[in-house]
């Protein structure tokens, strides 16, 4: 692995300079220009080429990386030059780099003016390159034009070999011929798709209008005889009824040539080389993009933020839905209505109901947003705002702006999720993309690709969809009848997997035998009698028809046992009545998928067939690549089926395939192998395609004090095994660790657990045992709350005691927090300065080596990755995931540049040197072992007294 210092102290690594660089607030900054007599640009550098060049008929394009200056808001750490430098070399050479910089080392500044300072050159050396192509070829023409004109054909001629001009001239015409071509045949693909639509469009409102008048004279001819069929068929539908009915739905052949909604329609606009940068959530895009305005290039860069319906949206009728699946079909659904509306517009034809649609989904509208986007850099709150006075909507203006942009920014879940990257109109080819804050990234693309359903949510999606199919059966076409009842076949065998009867109520079934069984995919399917169901056309179906959000529609205007005949009242302890305890709970009456209410007024959840439609989906993976859990406990109601995918790099490979160049960068990326074997490799990555830079942090080393605790005060073996974890002995010793350093550590001291119930135990020994209260003596002691809501509240009342004590001469010299890893506050949580003086790590937290999901990973593991110095795969997933989760807690005290604090390892399992490897760079080049306990203390001591002594003293 490359490291900062070795990047620094490499033969022929770059030197760095701001001279020359223009990053004042009125400068082009970053914007490379030549004009005549100046330097060769960076790229052309030992090619002998320069700014005028005659005759040259291609310049070299190598990159002499000695040469690029990086503009910065101020002078860069030399860990930030490093890291820019590194991530230049790697966009360059068009590879993937995992790069590692601490948390306070400004890692989103050296992204930002690393990878846009590339983009820049890369631009310039594009625009130079087609300027050098045409002064030759113009000089070229010249030359031979003179040489023609002066000197004769003939043996003793100078000129150059016929066989060179011939060669030449041949060259240029199939070069230019191909360009006609291509000209030719993207012209004829844009005329053949406008007549084809205009085809469609004609051939689907003629059949349209056909229906029509067909259903309403049936409609008239049962009116007229007066005929009330069973089921409730000649039932006139009420006022805003006829939208929640199902439109016909075409075959799969049919499809091929059918009409796209407006959003899939669009002209196809060529792509610039652009950078797509993608993070976990939305504030931390926004902190990204005021970064970016801060920067040198905050005032040049075409920036498109993009986000989620449920965070742009900007129709209140809408928002109010508050689910991301509702307001995505209803903004789908609205689309197809406009549609609809406008193809039926020519031929004035009365439509049969008042159809919804967006005022806001307007192209003039969103056109004058996208300009607007790619003028000024807005991160999605800018635009929301914007959007709302323009009266657009920012959704589709932001993506009508990808193809210019030269910077992306959006979150994990549409860029990494296949369909929802094609929705988007993202284009991967030749672009570069980085992922940041990717310490995760594996666990992301494995829960966005797995899926699980509960009993209760088949039953009620059974009992719904036979509901709605009873009563609007007149109305469904064949292929929607056919589709919905391989729908309830699949649930009614989905029920039986988990031993209950969609006929009753699915609390009131208890399993016979509680336990988890693991299937793989096409078993699972023969077993429960599905396998001759084609399950990628029941997905194009539920995609293209929106039944879920039909389904929703009827259960809202009716209620889950709306229709249920009179003259058969529901039974008690049945479906229905369980369906109607259901509305009764969530609003007293009518909706029965009302269930909570949020800040804003109640929010309803989704249908529970949306659940469903994504297990379906999960299940058309290949069988090697997931397993299917059949998780029996308690009712079947609780029981549940469960898609685990397995292989998160079949959906990265696509990533990687296409990408010029990916970046995968985070704070704390330790250890690396994980992300190397499982996404990259395992996608087909070649080894040497891979780079890894890890650099060092903004603090001088003896601002940092990690010690490895292999006994306590006395002399008791630290090893918290789940054996041994709970023993008295360890316990007690544990307490006395954390009461010495009480005594000496000032301000804050977190102490991290492995688990919530390790917690509870060990806490209720030293109550008993009188610990707590000594502890607290010293120190105001504080839980980190189960309860995300709790969070914010505690952190604010420790934060506060700290303050205070720290102003006062009272017995309390700060506060203790007790936390648990890969809790609320083992990540995105700043422990900085005073506030974490101390973190200390109790015992390794493994994972639960008895999860049937994790032993089914290890398997597969064994299987598909070789051993690592003898160690097989699936036990270096175990060390790698426990190791991950100590990183991310231990980081989470050092935050800036004067920041100081001890961290402590308790267990001696860390002294191994396989898993010190494992810890972060800037911590493990620090890290000390201290076999007992008297020479760790004394260290401590030792290191907060310094630190005292130097901010006393005077400057």
């Amino acid at each position: 692995m490359m490291t900062a210092e070795e990047v620094k102290s490499e033969p022929g690594a770059p030197g760095f300079t701001m001279e020359g660089a223009d990053i004042s607030p009125k400068g082009d900054h970053g914007v490379l220009k030549l004009s005549a007599g100046s330097p060769s640009p960076p790229w052309a550098a030992d090619c002998g080429a320069t700014a005028h060049s005659p005759g040259i008929s291609a310049p070299c394009t190598r990159i002499d990386v000695d040469a690029v200056k990086f503009p910065f808001p101020f002078h860069p750490y030399p860990i930030q030059e490093q890291f820019m430098t590194a991530l230049y070399q790697v966009l360059e050479d068009g590879k993937v780099g995992i790069f590692e910089s601490p948390t306070g080392t400004g890692k989103s500044l050296s992204l930002i003016c690393g990878s846009l300072a590339w983009l820049r050159d890369f631009e310039e050396k594009k625009r130079q390159e087609d300027a050098w192509v045409l002064a030759a070829e113009a000089t070229e023409k010249d030359e031979e034009m003179k040489t023609n004109e002066s000197t004769p054909a003939g043996p003793g001629s100078m000129t150059e070999p016929d066989w060179v001009t011939q060669f030449l001239q041949k060259k240029e015409e199939v070069d230019m011929k191909n360009k006609i071509k291509e000209d030719q045949l993207r012209r004829k693909r844009r005329e053949e798709k406008l007549e084809q639509m205009r085809h469609n469009i004609q051939l689907k409102f003629a059949s349209k209008r056909k229906r029509e008048e067909d259903d309403e004279t049936i409609r008239l001819l049962r009116l007229s005889q007066q005929i009330l069929t069973p089921g409730g068929e000649g039932l006139a539908l009420e006022q805003g009824e006829e939208e929640l009915v199902l439109a016909e739905y075409e075959s799969d052949e049919e499809t091929k040539k059918g009409i796209k909604l407006d959003d899939e329609d669009d002209f196809e606009e060529e792509h610039v080389t652009k950078i797509y940068y993608c993070s976990r959530t939305h504030s931390q895009l926004s902190q990204f993009v005021h970064e970016l305005q801060k920067s040198p290039f905050g005032k040049g860069t075409r920036l498109v933020s993009l986000g989620s319906r449920q965070n742009m949206c900007v129709n209140e009728d809408v928002r109010r839905l508050g689910t991301v699946q509702l307001i995505n079909d209803r903004c789908m659904e609205m689309q197809k209505n406009k549609h609809d509306k406008k193809s039926e517009e020519p031929e004035g034809k009365k439509k049969r109901g008042s159809r919804l649609t967006c005022a806001f989904y307007a192209y003039d509208q969103m056109q004058s947003l996208r300009d607007e986007i790619l003028v000024e850099v807005k991160d999605i709150e800018q635009l929301v705002s914007q959007a709302r006075e323009v009266k657009a909507c920012p959704y589709y203006a932001s993506r009508y702006a990808i193809p210019a942009a030269q910077l992306v920014v959006l979150p994990y879940q549409t860029l990494l999720h296949d369909s929802t990257r094609r929705a988007s109109g993202i284009k991967l080819k030749d672009q570069v993309v980085i992922i940041d804050e990717a310490h995760n990234l594996i666990d992301t693309i494995t829960g966005m690709y797995s899926s699980q359903v509960t009993g209760a949510q088949l039953c009620q999606a059974h009992s719904q969809l036979a509901q709605y199919m009873e009563r609007y059966r007149s109305r469904l076409k064949a292929k929607n009848l056919m589709y919905i009842k391989q729908i309830l076949f699949m649930l009614e065998k989905f029920v039986g997997a988990l031993g209950g009867n969609v006929k009753q109520n699915p609390n009131y079934q208890k399993v016979s035998q509680q336990g988890t069984t693991l299937k793989s995919i096409n078993d699972f399917l023969f077993y429960r009698q599905v396998d001759n169901i084609n399950l990628f056309k029941v997905q194009r179906y539920c995609m293209k028809s929106m039944i879920s959000r039909k389904l929703f529609g009827f259960t809202e205007k009716f209620g889950g046992a709306a229709v249920i005949p009179e003259n058969e009242p529901a039974k008690t302890g049945g479906l229905q009545q369980y369906l109607q305890n259901i509305n009764q709970k969530s609003q007293g009456q009518g909706v029965a998928d009302v269930q909570e209410v949020g800040e804003s007024g109640p929010v309803r959840s989704a249908s529970p067939l949306m659940q469903i439609e994504s297990f379906l989906f999960a299940l058309t993976n290949s069988n090697q690549d997931g397993r299917v859990l059949v998780q029996l406990q308690g009712s079947v109601a609780q029981s549940s089926l469960k898609f685990l995918m397995l292989n998160p790099a079949v959906h990265f490979a696509e990533v990687l395939k296409d990408c010029r160049s990916v970046i995968i960068a985070g704070g704390t990326m330790q250890p690396v192998s994980d992300f190397k074997q499982q996404l990259l490799i395992a996608a087909g990555l070649q080894p040497d395609r891979i780079v890894e830079f890890s650099c060092g942090h903004v603090i001088p080393p003896e601002n940092i004090l990690p010690i490895v605790l292999c006994s306590g005060p006395t002399n008791q073996q630290l090893e918290f095994t789940y054996e041994k974890r709970a023993l008295p002995d360890m316990m007690d010793e544990t307490g006395r660790i954390l009461a010495n350093l009480c005594n000496v550590v000032p301000g804050g001291l977190v102490c991290f657990f492995p688990s919530y119930e390790y917690e509870k135990l060990i806490l209720g020994r030293w109550e008993k045992t009188g610990l707590l209260g000594r502890l607290a003596v010293k120190k105001k002691i504080f839980q980190e709350p189960k309860k995300a809501s709790g969070v914010e509240r505690v952190l604010s009342e420790y934060s506060r005691c700290i303050k205070l004590s720290g102003q006062s001469a009272g017995p309390l010299t700060g506060a203790l927090l007790f936390s648990v890893v890969g809790g609320k506050m083992s990540e995105g949580i700043n422990f900085s300065d005073d506030l974490g003086r101390c973190v200390v790590m109790v015992g390794m937290p493994y994972p639960n080596i008895r999860s049937p999901e994790l032993q089914e990973k290890m398997l597969y593991l064994d299987h598909t990755l070789p051993k690592t110095n003898g160690v097989s795969a699936g036990k270096v997933l175990v060390e790698n995931l426990c190791m991950k989760a100590v990183n991310q807690s231990i980081g989470r005290a050092i935050r800036h540049r004067g920041d100081y604090a001890s961290i402590l390892l308790l267990d001696h399992r860390y002294s191994r040197p396989t898993v010190l490897g494992k810890l972060p760079q800037w911590i493990r080049s620090s890290a000390e072992v201290k076999q007992s306990f008297g020479p760790a203390f004394a260290s401590i001591r030792k290191f907060f007294q310094m630190k005292k002594t130097t901010s006393v003293s005077p400057t």
